[in-house]
């Protein structure tokens, strides 16, 4: 789907990964957690053909996604409220706090897309540990499945 919106993107991305490996799997989902549209999943599940470790692939990956998870939960803290909103537009920041006031520690979990959730428990004054624990989670549990399919690929093409 994001080939069809951003395919000089999904190229550059390509070619990203296949020059720098496990660096650019790091950026990618550093930034993927912050603003830009295109997930790390893809090099999970392909790293071996990028010749990479699907397992260290993925563990990058989950670094990536929590530590550019809190960047943005900070950046949100930090410029509040009225900047949250204008990044976000007024209906879905208000479709975002009803979520968060009713779900909470879940939406995290659940919670798509990702950078979204990042921004909004900034701006919700979720306590940071719990934000890192459900993140933890989540990140784990959908990496993992794609560590799996990327360890199907590589014992298919030995």
């Amino acid at each position: 789907m994001i080939e069809q919106f951003f395919p000089e993107l999904k190229r550059y991305a390509q070619e990203f990964v296949s020059q720098y490996g496990y660096m650019a799997i790091f950026l990618i989902s550093f930034t993927e957690s912050l603003f830009q549209p295109i997930p790390p999943y893809p090099f999970i599940v392909s790293a071996p053909l990028f010749k990479l470790n699907t397992y260290v692939a993925g563990f990058v990956a989950f670094a990536g996604n929590i530590l550019g998870a809190l960047v943005a939960y900070y950046l949100a803290s930090f410029f509040g409220e009225a900047f949250v909103k204008r990044l976000l537009g007024e209906k879905l920041y208000l479709k975002g706090e009803s979520i968060f006031n009713k779900y909470g520690f879940f939406a995290v979990i659940v919670g798509e897309p990702y950078k979204l959730v990042c921004w909004l428990s900034g701006i919700f004054k979720m306590p940071v540990m719990t934000f890192l624990i459900a993140s933890a989670i989540a990140r784990s549990l959908r990496i993992s499945a794609f560590v799996f399919f990327g360890n199907l690929l590589e014992k298919f093409l030995h």
